[in-house]
């Protein structure tokens, strides 16, 4: 298929709608070394992105990136690429599409022609092989859907609150200047220290700052009952 960019919700969002096209998942995802599957590369031991991780753990495989300058990794990968150029994009060359899903559909129509050409010389197709030997080794598909979380990293300021998306969302007072992780959903906020959640919010909340009563030092607590209402009872009594 077709995306728009290799970044990072571009890259999860083709490993989820590529497994769900197999109907399962394999052992192992074996992919280059791009910054949204790889934030540091290495030889022997790459450093995976933390949302590409927690997308192989909902599909229990493992990511095993190619290593670099190694083309031979992958290199049934990389002559599936040059027949794709070859066979499809050849034949979209002249079209214009006015649509990434446009385009897509088109791509579609084309592939199975493709997968059910027998390899020159022999009976058997990319299909009847698919059928034959890959798909009976896949695993089965999770029972419940991925969501999509990025990872970052935020250091609370003297108020007790990170910044995400500009909205300020609270943390343990205890926690100021303290570098923290942060698992950040479409609904939620999730902030980590030391792999122990110390705080979830929801992305749902009104105003700018969202805060806990329980993140508040005890002084803090106090001036929360403090209102004009308040005080003009005080000065009534």
């Amino acid at each position: 298929e077709a995306t728009w960019s290799q970044s990072l919700p571009d890259w999860i969002a083709s490993h989820q709608r590529m497994l769900a096209f197999y109907g399962g998942v394999a052992e192992l995802l074996v992919p280059d070394n791009l910054k949204a599957a790889v934030t540091k590369a290495d030889r022997y031991t790459p450093k995976i992105n933390e949302t590409y991780a927690e997308l192989a753990t909902h599909y229990q495989t493992a990511v095993l990136p190619a290593r670099p300058y190694k083309p031979k990794d992958k290199a049934k990968a990389e002559a599936a690429v040059l027949l794709v150029e070859r066979w499809i994009l050849a034949r979209l060359r002249h079209r214009t599409f006015f649509s990434l899903a446009e385009l897509n559909s088109a791509i579609a129509d084309l592939l199975p022609a493709l997968n059910q050409r027998p390899f020159q010389g022999r009976s058997e197709s990319r299909q009847s092989l698919f059928e034959a030997l890959d798909r009976p080794a896949l695993k089965p598909l999770p029972a419940t859907p991925y969501v999509y979380a990025e990872w970052r990293k935020a250091r609370p300021g003297i108020d007790y609150h990170i910044e995400i998306d500009k909205r300020l969302y609270s943390v343990p007072h205890a926690l100021v200047g303290v570098k923290l992780d942060v698992r950040v959903t479409d609904t939620s906020v999730e902030v980590m220290h030391k792999g122990q959640r110390v705080a979830l919010h929801s992305r749902h909340g009104k105003g700018r700052f969202v805060t806990l009563t329980e993140h508040m030092p005890k002084s803090h607590q106090a001036q929360q009952n403090w209102s004009p209402g308040r005080f003009l009872n005080w000065a009534t009594d």
